[in-house]
């Protein structure tokens, strides 16, 4: 469905709110994640690795839209800090599988509880109905471009339900 024309668009507010939330998104996670001396970045692969049990960098790429590149250097600051490991796979001694330290997995067990601190941050002007809506229509437009995260995560959450 077509929403938007030339002559209705330069009025049109739409990706500058969307664009600027997302931004104001990742600043409140940064706030909150800072004395856990981990980025909003970091935490994306934190979360890809720990509740969508991702191994090996060509699907953390594949989950966050990374270039191998970027994510090469977002795991190695991640090993630094002693949070994931990397190691050779047995089976296939050209891809590398990643895990989670116990400090990582510490630090892992703690993101659903900051990331629900951060996003009360983030939606707090917003009524109960009004975060429910935006969670559903957000959800509809991610169904409807096949992104994978999210429908990873539906398929799960229907697994899991009774």
């Amino acid at each position: 469905m077509k929403h938007f024309s030339p002559d209705n668009f330069d009025s049109s507010l739409m990706g500058l709110l969307l664009g600027r939330t997302a931004a104001l998104k990742d600043r409140i996670l940064d706030k909150y994640l800072l004395p856990y001396d981990v980025t909003f970045a970091q935490y994306k692969v934190l979360i890809i690795i720990a509740q969508f049990a991702s191994d090996t960098p060509v699907e953390m790429c594949r989950h966050l839209s990374l270039d191998s590149g970027s994510m090469t250097r977002m795991l190695d600051r991640l090993e630094q800090k002693g949070l994931i490991l990397r190691n050779r796979s047995d089976a296939d001694r050209r891809q590398v599988k990643v895990a989670l330290t116990s400090k990582g997995q510490a630090l892992a067990d703690l993101l659903p509880s900051i990331g629900a601190d951060a996003m009360n941050d983030l939606l707090a002007p917003l009524e109960q109905e009004e975060v429910e809506t935006l969670r559903r229509i957000l959800t509809k437009v991610l169904v409807a471009s096949d992104d994978q995260i999210i429908l990873t995560r539906l398929s799960f959450k229907s697994k899991v339900a009774p």
